[in-house]
Order: structure tokens, then C-alpha cells, then sequence
């Protein structure tokens, strides 16, 4: 292709001797088109390693204790469970026959609540995963490949 300056200066001084001064106009067009090139390569492992640590913790533990309460006496209606304080009051009744027939408040059986708290160490083991990366140098290109192989071929006949 003809450099640009050149051109314009040829259509100037070629047409110097006629009045009229006829001024080219060029246009430049561009093509573009993208491929998918290698520029390399990564590999990625993985490994795992173990290490134990030391848990400390305190742990809260609610236990209850039982005691039963004889009481014996006559009641007219079941008595409703109660709280008194962190006591629970659960009443146990039974019906005694005499001549006639009574509700008698047997027992009570009182539920309290204990909270406690202990410490409580254990050997864990711990696992931990890590990557590893590397770069690899990129694969030729198909097309390459297919030069190269076409060449070495011609060149051995």
C-alpha cells in the first residue's frame, strides 16, 4: 500500500496544471478478530495437615434432686402443682377407704433445680486444608503443532 502522503501529493501535482485542485479522500477500514491464546498454565493442589489443640471449656450441667415430704392429712380437692422458689411441689394423693371415702394428701415430691459448672479439657484433632499453586508454561497451539508436524514430514521425503 502506497504511503498516504505520497498519494496526496501525487493528486496535487498531477493535476497542477489544470485550474481545478482535486483533493482524494481516503478511508481507512481495520479488521478485528479475536482467538483464544495459552499464556500459560496453573496446577492446584491440595494438602491436608493435622495439628491437636487443647479445648478448655466450662460445661453447665442442671441436675435434680428428689426428696419426698410425708404429710398425711385430708384434703377435699387434688392440690395443683407448685413452685416455690426453685422448688417444684408436685403432691401424691391416694384415697383411703374408711366409712366414707376422703382424699388424704399422702406426699409431696419437691423437684429443686442444681446448676453446677465444671471445667472439662479434651485432646482434639484439628484439620486444616491448604492450596497449593503452580504455574505451568503454556501447551502450543493445535495449529502449531500441525505445522510443525507437517514440515518434519515433508522434510523426511
Amino acid at each position: 500500500m502506497a504511503d498516504w502522503n505520497e498519494l496526496q501529493k501525487t493528486a496535487i501535482a498531477g493535476d497542477a496544471e489544470a485550474r481545478e485542485i482535486v483533493v482524494p479522500l481516503f478511508t481507512e477500514e481495520i479488521s478485528v478478530s479475536k482467538r483464544m491464546v495459552e499464556k500459560g498454565r496453573v496446577q492446584v493442589s491440595r494438602t491436608t495437615s493435622r495439628r491437636e489443640e487443647l479445648v478448655d471449656e466450662l460445661l453447665a450441667r442442671e441436675q435434680v434432686e428428689v426428696e419426698r415430704i410425708p404429710v398425711g392429712r385430708p384434703v377435699d380437692s387434688m392440690p395443683a402443682i407448685r413452685e416455690e422458689g426453685e422448688t417444684i411441689v408436685v403432691p401424691v394423693v391416694e384415697e383411703v377407704l374408711v366409712v366414707e371415702r376422703r382424699l388424704v394428701l399422702k406426699e409431696e415430691v419437691r423437684i429443686r433445680r442444681v446448676r453446677s459448672t465444671e471445667r472439662h479439657q479434651e485432646r482434639v484433632t484439628l484439620r486444616r486444608q491448604e492450596a497449593a499453586v503452580n504455574r505451568l508454561p503454556p501447551l502450543e497451539p493445535l495449529e502449531e503443532k500441525a505445522a510443525a508436524i507437517g514440515a518434519a514430514e515433508s522434510g523426511n521425503r
